[in-house]
């Protein structure tokens, strides 16, 4: 994420400056020492269907996670934040730090004729096997 963030906006600083940073990795390593740990394994462990990743999906993988973090801190059931309960405002807004993007605009490049054309060429091989998700898309 720092690489990402550099890159949008090279002053931004590091994101352990503007949010705590939780290793779950390193707490799984704690609570299971000298077993192997990673986000399967610790799905198996704590019973958390993960059937539906067949992929590695950023978002996906943070849903699973976050599931899996709970399990790992006792067993809560939600995921409680600074300023959720009406009390806490005042003192969390304090805390939250806005980070600018900056007045750099994205470059946008468009796709050549060509490669729209091969576009198309691909999403045609993707409907002859099924349902084509983009072109469904398209139609809304």
């Amino acid at each position: 994420m720092d690489y990402e963030f550099q890159k949008l906006n090279p002053g931004i600083g590091k994101t352990e400056d503007f949010c705590k940073i939780t290793d779950t990795l390193a707490m799984a390593k704690k609570i299971f020492p000298g077993k192997r740990n990673n986000l399967d394994i610790l799905c198996e462990r704590y019973g958390i269907d993960n059937s539906h990743r067949t992929l590695h999906g950023a978002l996906l993988d943070a849903e699973i996670l976050a599931d899996v973090y709970l399990l790992m801190t006792g067993g809560q059931e939600t995921l409680k934040f600074s300023g959720s309960d009406s009390g806490d405002q005042d003192s969390a807004g304090e805390s939250i730090r806005r980070v600018e993007a900056g007045t750099k605009k994205l470059k946008i490049i468009r796709a050549s004729a060509d490669e729209l054309e091969e576009h198309e060429k691909q999403l045609d091989v993707i409907e002859k096997n099924g349902s084509c998700v983009w072109r469904q898309q398209e139609s809304v």
